[in-house]
C-alpha cells in the first residue's frame, strides 16, 4: 500500500540546512554570484551608498546579484524584486536571507546608471576572453519599445491649439464681463480668481506648444517628455529605439543603445563604433536592414573604414526589368560629367541647387535630347525634358549597389533576419519584456543595458553549465 507524504511543519533539524544545500550546482544564482564576486565594483563605477555614519548599508555586490537574478526571473520593477528578495530561492540564497526594500534598490539603480551600463561591456569583454566572440559577422537592427506612459494621456498640439483659443476666449469673456460690472473699480489691486486661473493655464499651454516647437514634434507627454510616438508593431505608442549589434558566430549581443529617434538612418555607424569602444575591434563585414539606410551614413562608413552591407529600398535600387527609366538606371560618366540614360543619351551638367533640406548641394543634369525621344512620355513627364539629381553621397551608394550584386554579399545580407531578429523575439517573448519601467532616456538606456546584459549572461550561463568556461 502506497503511503502518501506531508509536510511536517515542525520539524527540527540537529544541523540546520545551510543557504549553500539549498540550490543545486548548476544553478544560475551560484553562476551570477560566482561572477559579481570577481568584478572589481569601485573600478566599473559602482558608488557606495549614502546613508548615516556607522548605519549598515547593504553592499554594492549584493545589490547587484538581486538586479541581475531578477532579470533572469523574469523580475523588472524594484517591488517585484522586492517581493522576490522574500519569496524566490535564487534571490533568497543570494541575499542570505536578507530583504532590501524597492526604495533600497532604486536608489541602487539611480546612483549607478553609467557603472550598470559599463557592466555590458564587462560581460562582453568575458565572452571575447573566453574565446566566444567571432569578428566575420555582425547585425545591427533595432526595435520599439513601448514606454512607461499612456498614448491616451498625452498632450497633441492640434489639441493643445483649440484648447489655447477655448482659453483665450474664455480670458476675453471674463474681462467683457469685468469691464460691463465696473468691477475693476471694486477691486483694482487683484485680479478675480477666474481670470487667473485662466492666465495660468494659457501660460502652461504655450510652454507646452514651445516644447514641442523646440523638439519639432506634435506629440509630448508630461510624465516622459523623452518618450516619442512611434510605430511599435500594428499600434502608434510612446516608445524608445532600442538598438543591439549581434554576433553570428556566437549570437552575443556585442553593442547596445537606446534613442528617441523614431528612425534607424543615424545609427549605422555610431552602432560599429560602439562594438569598437566596447571590444577594440570590429567585425568584417556589418549588415543591417533598410531601417539604417542613410547615404550619409554610407559615406561615413567608406571614410572610417567599415565594410557594411545595407538593405537598398526599391525606391532607391528596383529590381532588373522594373521602371525601365528609374534613376538607378542612368549611369553617371565621370569623367565627361554626364548621366547617360539607358537609350544611351547624355544628360548635361544644367545647375546646382540645395537639396529640401539645405544640407547640402545637388548637382542637376537634363536631357537635351527630349523633343525627338521615341520615350519621351515613358521616361519624363516634364515638358523641358528628363532631368537627374546627383548629391555628394551617389558615388558611396553607387558602390553599395554593386557590392551587394556579389553573390557571397547577398547571402550575408540574407542571413541578417536569422542572426539578430531572433534576439530581440526572445527578449520581448520569453522575457515578456515588451515595456520600460522606468522614465526618461538616461533610465531606459540603462535598463536597456541591464536587459542586454542579462541575454549575454543566459549565454554564458549555459556555457558555464557545460563546463566550458572558468572565470579568472
Amino acid at each position: 500500500m502506497s503511503y502518501s507524504i506531508e509536510p511536517d511543519y515542525y520539524q527540527q533539524y540537529v544541523f540546520p540546512p545551510r543557504l549553500e544545500d539549498l540550490l543545486p550546482s548548476d544553478h544560475p544564482a551560484r553562476f551570477l554570484r560566482t561572477f559579481v564576486d570577481l568584478l572589481d565594483l569601485d573600478e566599473l563605477g559602482f558608488r557606495p551608498s549614502p546613508g548615516n555614519d556607522g548605519r549598515p548599508h547593504y553592499a554594492n555586490s549584493m545589490k547587484l546579484k538581486i538586479w541581475l537574478y531578477g532579470y533572469f526571473r523574469r523580475l523588472y520593477s524594484t517591488r517585484q524584486l522586492e517581493d522576490g528578495c522574500q519569496n524566490d530561492l535564487g534571490l533568497l540564497f543570494l541575499t542570505g536571507l536578507h530583504y532590501p526594500s524597492h526604495s533600497t534598490l532604486w536608489s541602487f539603480f539611480d546612483l549607478n546608471r553609467e557603472a550598470i551600463r559599463e557592466l555590458f561591456i564587462s560581460v562582453t569583454e568575458t565572452a571575447l576572453k573566453a574565446g566566444l566572440i567571432g569578428f566575420t559577422l555582425h547585425a545591427l537592427d533595432g526595435t520599439k519599445i513601448q514606454a512607461k506612459v499612456s498614448t491616451r494621456t498625452g498632450w497633441k498640439s492640434r489639441d493643445l491649439m483649440k484648447m489655447l483659443k477655448d482659453v483665450d476666449s474664455s480670458i476675453d469673456e471674463i474681462i467683457e464681463k469685468i469691464e460691463s460690472s465696473n468691477q475693476e473699480e471694486q477691486d483694482s489691486c487683484k485680479l478675480p480668481e477666474k481670470l487667473q486661473d485662466q492666465e495660468k493655464l494659457k501660460t502652461e499651454i504655450e510652454s507646452i506648444l514651445c516644447e514641442m516647437k523646440a523638439i519639432n514634434r506634435e506629440h509630448l507627454h508630461k510624465s516622459d517628455k523623452d518618450a516619442r510616438m512611434m510605430k511599435n508593431s500594428k499600434v502608434k505608442d510612446y516608445s524608445f529605439n532600442a538598438q543591439a549589434v549581434v554576433d553570428d558566430e556566437s549570437g552575443l549581443i556585442v553593442a547596445e543603445d537606446v534613442v528617441n529617434d523614431e528612425t534607424d538612418n543615424k545609427m549605422l555607424v555610431p552602432m560599429i563604433e560602439k562594438v569598437e569602444d566596447n571590444l577594440d575591434e570590429k567585425a568584417d563585414e556589418t549588415v543591417a536592414d533598410g531601417g539604417f539606410y542613410s547615404p550619409e551614413q554610407l559615406v561615413k562608413a567608406e571614410e572610417k573604414g567599415h565594410d557594411v552591407l545595407v538593405n537598398i529600398g526599391k525606391n532607391v535600387a528596383p529590381k532588373k526589368g522594373d521602371k525601365p527609366f528609374h534613376k538607378s538606371k542612368f549611369k553617371y560618366d565621370k569623367k565627361s560629367d554626364v548621366f547617360i540614360c539607358p537609350l544611351g543619351r547624355e544628360l548635361t551638367f544644367s545647375r546646382e541647387k540645395k537639396n529640401r533640406h539645405r544640407k547640402y548641394i545637388l548637382r542637376e543634369y537634363r536631357c537635351e535630347h527630349y523633343r525627338d525621344c521615341p520615350q519621351r512620355s515613358s521616361c519624363s513627364g516634364d515638358k523641358r525634358g528628363r532631368t537627374i539629381e546627383m548629391g555628394p553621397h551617389h558615388e558611396a551608394l553607387q558602390r553599395q549597389i554593386q557590392k551587394q550584386k556579389v553573390l557571397d554579399n547577398k547571402e550575408l545580407l540574407a542571413k541578417r533576419k536569422q542572426i539578430v531578429e531572433p534576439v530581440f523575439g526572445i527578449i520581448k517573448e520569453n522575457y515578456g519584456f515588451r515595456r520600460f519601467t522606468v522614465r526618461g532616456l538616461e533610465n531606459v538606456r540603462t535598463q536597456w543595458s541591464l536587459i542586454c546584459t542579462s541575454y549575454n549572461l543566459r549565454k554564458l550561463f549555459k556555457v558555464w553549465s557545460a563546463g566550458k568556461l572558468e572565470f579568472a
